[in-house]
């Protein structure tokens, strides 16, 4: 791999020539599939400790339950007293309610059917489910999906210091299974071709070999595009820390120490006939420039513009997510 680029004064440069969309360089020969499918296999021998993403630690407020469906199994999220997080069964275990339509008093979910009050402690045949907070997502642990090892926390990657960055989290549902998020993510080579209105001059600079002790890392220089002649350039590195997360971490350039998250949540059962996947995307921006002060102190304003434009990118990587689904679950045809 090169020498790490030297960083610009200014965190824009003027392309001078733009390039036509058809005349980029191709990359096909280099996302090989073999190299992508292999990639893929490492990260799903990792472990989740059965941990899954179910939303942004702001989706819960504080007096009302947040429902959510994991792996097919309905839940309910609500905060206690103390704001701490609790997760259990989305039924009451008296006849069957909705918790998710139920009220919060005093830190308890008291069920709107029949008053049933539930809390931290659970109840006969409700038992109350790991949960955790890391101040950006929420997670809960279900022990009976995967029937890995449970860990006591989930395997969160490092992260910028969240008082000093912007954070956002998007989240959008495809109908295709985790794997085939996770497949898009570890294909950066498609990012300029697929997504030409946001990247451009994408070159991978060094991608997984399979050896002992490879870091089974892609590193990727790239230019986000303002406008037809002004990019940001950065440097790119793409990680698979578990099997259903990818992370970004921007390594050079404007906005580095950067990390963009993208979280693949199993919203039906595994082996389900028509599959669905929520992606939680958390995007944790940060700078080492003095304006970028000014910039948090506006983060109300600039989380609806991060979570359109990874809703706009990820419009198109849930269609490629989708289609990666079919092909490997239709019978071959012959031609």
């Amino acid at each position: 791999m090169r020498d790490q680029p030297r960083r610009p004064r200014l965190p824009l440069t003027v392309r001078r020539h733009p390039q036509a969309w058809e005349r980029q360089e191709p990359t096909w020969r280099q996302a090989r599939p073999a190299l992508i499918e292999t990639a893929l296999k490492r990260s799903q021998t990792r472990p989740s400790g059965n941990w899954y993403v179910i939303g942004a630690s702001g989706d819960v407020p504080a007096q009302a339950p947040l429902g959510r469906t994991v792996a097919g199994r309905e839940l309910v999220v609500w905060r206690d007293g103390e704001g701490h997080l609790v997760a259990g069964p989305g039924s009451c275990p008296h006849l069957g309610a909705p918790l998710k339509d139920s009220p919060v008093r005093c830190g308890t979910l008291v069920c709107h059917w029949h008053g049933m009050a539930l809390d931290a402690r659970g109840a006969p045949g409700w038992p109350t489910l790991p949960v955790h907070d890391d101040g950006v997502l929420m997670w809960v642990r279900l022990d009976g999906v995967d029937g890995e090892q449970p860990l006591d926390r989930p395997v969160i990657p490092p992260r910028p210091d969240l008082a000093r960055s912007v954070r956002a989290v998007y989240t959008g549902v495809g109908r295709c299974e985790p794997e085939d998020i996770v497949a898009n993510r570890l294909d950066p080579w498609h990012g300029a071709w697929f997504h030409p209105y946001s990247f451009v001059d994408l070159k991978v600079t060094d991608s997984p070999r399979g050896d002992t002790g490879d870091p089974d890392r892609f590193v990727v220089d790239v230019s986000f595009k303002l406008t037809s002649r002004l990019v940001v350039p950065v440097r790119a590195v793409f990680t698979a820390p578990e099997p259903r997360t990818v992370v970004m971490h921007i390594t050079d350039g404007e906005g580095r120490d950067s990390v963009v998250e993208t979280h693949a949540t199993p919203l039906t059962p595994p082996g389900h006939r028509t599959p669905r996947t929520a992606v939680v995307e958390a995007v944790l921006a940060t700078s080492e420039r003095p304006g970028f002060t000014v910039a948090r102190h506006a983060s109300f304003l600039l989380r609806p513009l991060m979570r359109k434009a990874a809703g706009r990118l990820w419009r198109d990587d849930l269609a490629y997510a989708e289609r990666r689904w079919t092909l490997r679950n239709r019978p071959p045809l012959p031609y």
